[in-house]
């Protein structure tokens, strides 16, 4: 056999035909000969041409005992392996010798000799002679294979038995094609078991190679070798090393073309017989563990829908393996079969769950899976486990295949809704998930792959059986869905989703953000269309929506489910309550319409053209346009300027042309995108939308014009000059869209070499006309607009320059007069100068003609130096020394003097006016 000589292994064969494997001594690779060794005769070398020469010679008598003592001279030069130089020669000798065995069976011994030399590492005297000989050594490899074609028993075991180095024979083997002439041969041996047996194992070893499975597949080794499998073979071991074989096809080559192969109705019915004896007669460990393998390759192959599974009656087979033990059958096949609990009779049961769900994919599968009650028998999995009651599998077990038979359920249900409806499907699953939400005691083992997120709750289970109840929803059939209502489903979801909130911890997020998921999703399917269950969401439904969409704006990068949590939410707004008047108008007083507008305000382009929807929808509602306009967002942000700025990113991403001030600058295009640039017009057919038109439902910017235009145009809250100049286009829209429609007509009637009549070309030429009017005319109101600001900026440019002109005037008073101060405070000179200057001022203010008998007093101290009018004013302390050692020590008025000036009355000084004489003086 082509085994590994480094690190190769050698497989006994057990009683029973089990293989057992063992590792053997390493053998080097190629074996390096030095000086000394060549010296000792580690490196002999003879005259092969001579020996090749004289084994062609075919008209001497004594000939052929020559050409045997010649072969065997050759078998002890070359006793410590073959020369990579030489390798070429020797294995035309070997091809020369194998040529005679037919009419001089002497030469088996000398070519099975040979072959035991081809076993030994391969000798190099330089370290380039590997590559220098590596053609030379590929094709002497394949060459093994071509010889598999003399029918000889004892020389074919011989080729199979040789061993290969892990890395440059195996190497020189793919290189040569060995895999493919191996594969070739076995047609040759059908009837061969012995020899056949030693080319499996010679495969099933070339096989671990990735190339050589490409060569096997070329060969057609998959359909060659799976046909057989139910050949007779004591031992085992054609069973055993086929599917060795296809296991390694189908991960080392190209997997649809091994299921191309393996997906004929020969192979399957060798599967199937192979499948079917060894689950009915397989005793061992070995024999389970074979039949798994068989069960997940017939997998792998029914994923093709195109494989002949029914045809060949192995899915009737594989469904009553998969239900016996839950549904009765009369069948003699499984009559007094029983499954136990070892872990091969457990894996067997969940593959044959999950070969349901790829079997119920093709649609003729239907009649067989309700012929072998496959709901009945799923079904029989959903409900609390009971106490007390012995049954074939583990706790964790049960589990396990409890979860994976609701996942199954929820893939074979809704294909057979008749099925579902008769085993009461509903309200089984409705009690199971009451179950989940109880308080019983219950411990998930949560080892499985389903139960990820599951231990010690019941989280696995609910999750599982919400997906049974989405998918059933989801299907729209009204019976079902009537049947879930009436059984009180929107409530109960309801009460689940609340609970799932106070039950919740960080280890659970990413489930528990599932399940409140799919619960909003089912609600949503069910109440969509219907009134009346709207009704029933009610206000209880309406606060667990406005509580999600309360959720932290960070933790929406987290990536543990809070997204999709966030869709279902916005999607049961679209269906649960819009449409039910009292919960839009409990959501607007709850604020949702805040809510939503702060989600809009987080800028993410995968919500908003879902709330942009809901928003216009909403905005049918004449409370909606007053929380609307009431809403602010960041730096005072008003909605009519949000819903402004989201249609300019829009248009900057479609690739809009608009000038720096967002202007129109193609008045006959407006609203034209980059693509639809790119795009020629083509004609259509009536019932195909144009780029136009697609154009409407593939970006957001018509339903900000929906919003808007409901909210009026006029009187917008919080909106700049560059607002205004957008939203000149905005108001526009649709009569934009409409010429750009016009327009594709008239390009789709010039491809199509169509003449109107007059009247009708006069009719488009008025429409193009005035659609390019109305550009020009939104493209003057922008100019002006933005002219008029520019003025306004202007004047308010001016009005600042005004006040800091004011500012610099006030500083250049405050300048002189203190400059007058420091005059008048610093010379004599000037300040008796500004005194009669003021005393001549306050002359010429008086009165000239004085009434007689009246007597003046005089308002002023003569002898004062100052330029202050002064009076007799004396300042007393309000509070005696003798009371400042008292309770009011530590008082303001103890601890601070402050003089008081006439009108601070209030304050903490007292001032009292002492008149000189008694008369009545002014001061």
């Amino acid at each position: 056999m082509w085994t590994a000589g480094a690190g190769a292994t050698a497989e006994v064969q057990e009683p029973g035909g089990k293989i057992r494997s063992r590792s053997t001594r390493h053998i080097p690779v190629v074996g390096v000969v030095t000086e000394d060794e060549e010296a000792q005769g580690a490196f002999k070398t003879m005259d092969l041409n001579r020996v090749i020469n004289l084994l062609e010679e075919t008209d001497k008598d004594d000939l052929e005992e020559k050409q045997l003592k010649s072969v065997k001279k050759l078998m002890q030069c070359y006793q410590n392996g073959l020369p990579l130089r030489d390798l070429a020669q020797i294995f035309k000798i070997l091809n020369l010798c194998a040529e005679k065995i037919e009419n001089q069976p002497h030469f088996i011994e000398s070519a099975s000799n040979i072959l035991k030399l081809c076993g030994l590492p391969f000798l190099k005297k330089k370290v380039s002679d590997e590559i220098t000989y590596a053609e030379d050594t590929a094709n002497s490899i394949a060459l093994l294979g071509e010889l598999m074609k003399i029918p000889n028993s004892e020389l074919r075991i011989q080729i199979c038995y040789q061993q290969a180095s892990s890395s440059y024979k195996i190497k020189m083997a793919e290189v040569g094609g060995l895999a493919k002439t191996m594969v070739q041969s076995l047609t040759l041996l059908e009837n061969q078991l012995v020899e056949k047996l030693w080319v499996l194992k010679a495969l099933q070893h070339l096989s671990t190679s990735e190339v050589n499975c490409t060569l096997m597949m070329k060969a057609q080794a998959a359909s060659g070798i799976c046909a057989h499998l139910n050949d007779p073979d004591p031992s085992g071991q054609l069973l055993f090393r086929s599917s060795e074989i296809l296991w390694n096809l189908l991960e080392k080559s190209p997997k649809e073309e091994i299921i191309q192969q393996l997906s004929n109705l020969e192979c399957l019915l060798a599967l199937k017989e192979v499948f079917k004896n060894l689950f009915l007669r397989g005793f061992s460990h070995y024999d389970h563990q074979l039949r798994n393998d068989i069960l997940v390759i017939t997998t792998i192959i029914a994923q093709n829908p195109r494989a002949p599974m029914i045809e060949c009656g192995f899915t009737r087979d594989l469904i009553l393996f998969a239900t016996f033990n839950e549904v009765k059958s009369q069948n003699p096949l499984v009559k007094g079969l029983k499954l136990s609990n070892s872990y091969e009779d457990f894996e067997l049961k969940k593959l044959l769950f999950n070969i349901i769900v790829i079997l119920c994919k093709d649609l003729p599968t239907i009649q067989l899976l309700i012929d072998g009650k496959v709901i009945l028998a799923l079904f029989t999995y959903l409900k609390k486990p009971e106490k007390h009651k012995i049954i074939e599998w583990s706790a964790a077990q049960y589990e396990e295949l409890q979860l994976h038979a609701i996942v199954t359920l929820s893939s074979v249900a809704p294909l057979l809704t008749e099925e579902y409806m008769l085993c009461q499907g509903n309200a089984r699953v409705l009690a199971f998930l009451e179950w989940c939400e109880s308080e019983d005691s219950f411990f998930s083992h949560g080892n499985s792959f389903h139960s990820t997120g599951g231990r010690g709750n019941k989280f696995a289970q609910m999750r599982y059986s919400l997906r049974l109840l989405r998918a059933m929803v989801y299907l729209e059939d009204e019976t079902i869905n009537s049947d879930l209502c009436e059984k009180g489903t929107i409530q109960q979801l309801i009460g689940v989703f609340k609970n799932t909130i106070s039950k919740a911890n960080d280890k659970e997020e990413a489930i528990v953000l599932e399940i409140q998921s799919d619960i909003l999703l089912i609600l949503s399917g069910l109440c969509e269309h219907h009134i009346p269950r709207k009704e029933i969401f009610g206000t209880e439904g309406v606060d667990i929506i406005l509580r999600v969409m309360k959720t932290d704006p960070t933790k929406l990068q987290t990536g543990l489910g809070y997204n999709v949590l966030l869709f279902s939410t916005l999607d049961s707004i679209w269906c649960c309550i819009l449409g039910c008047y009292p919960s839009e108008d409990y959501f607007l007083e709850k604020e949702g319409i805040f809510l939503l507008l702060d989600l809009l305000a987080l800028n993410q382009k995968k919500f908003c053209n879902l709330i942009l929807g809901i928003m216009v929808e909403f905005c049918d509602n004449p409370k909606t346009a007053a929380h609307v306009n009431a809403w602010r967002g960041k730096k005072d942000q008003t909605a009519a300027s949000l819903l402004i700025k989201l249609w300019r990113k829009e248009e900057k991403e479609l690739g809009v042309k608009r000038d720096k001030h967002g202007m129109i600058i193609d008045t006959k295009k407006p609203l034209f995108t980059s693509f639809q640039e790119e795009q020629k017009i083509m004609p259509l057919p009536a019932n195909c939308p144009t780029l136009a038109v697609m154009d409407v439902a593939e970006n957001i910017r018509a339903k900000i014009y929906a919003v808007l235009g409901k909210l009026d145009f006029e009187n917008l809250p919080g909106l700049s000059a560059e607002d205004f100049v957008t939203l000149c286009i905005i108001h526009r829209y649709l009569d934009f869209k409409i010429g750009e429609i016009w327009n594709e007509i008239c390009e789709e009637i010039k491809l199509e070499k169509l003449r109107p009549v007059n009247a009708d070309k006069k009719i488009l030429e008025v429409i193009t006309t005035a659609s390019e009017n109305i550009g020009k005319m939104v493209a003057s109101l922008q100019s002006e607009m933005i002219e008029s600001q520019a003025n306004q900026d202007v004047q308010n440019e001016q009005k600042v320059y005004t006040k800091i002109q004011a500012t610099h005037k006030q500083r250049e008073l405050a300048n002189k007069s203190w400059e007058n101060f420091l005059a008048r405070t610093s010379n004599a000179k000037t300040l008796k100068k500004v005194k009669r200057l003021q005393e001549k001022a306050i002359e010429s203010s008086r009165y000239g003609e004085h009434p007689p008998n009246a007597i003046f007093h005089r308002t002023d101290i003569k002898g004062l130096n100052t330029m202050v009018p002064s009076g007799r004013v004396v300042t007393v302390e309000s509070t005696p020394a003798r009371l400042l050692g008292g309770p009011l020590a530590d008082t303001d008025i103890a601890l601070k003097k402050l003089p008081i000036r006439g009108g601070a009355l209030q304050k903490v000084k007292a001032v009292k006016t002492v008149n000189e004489s008694k008369k009545s003086v002014p001061t």
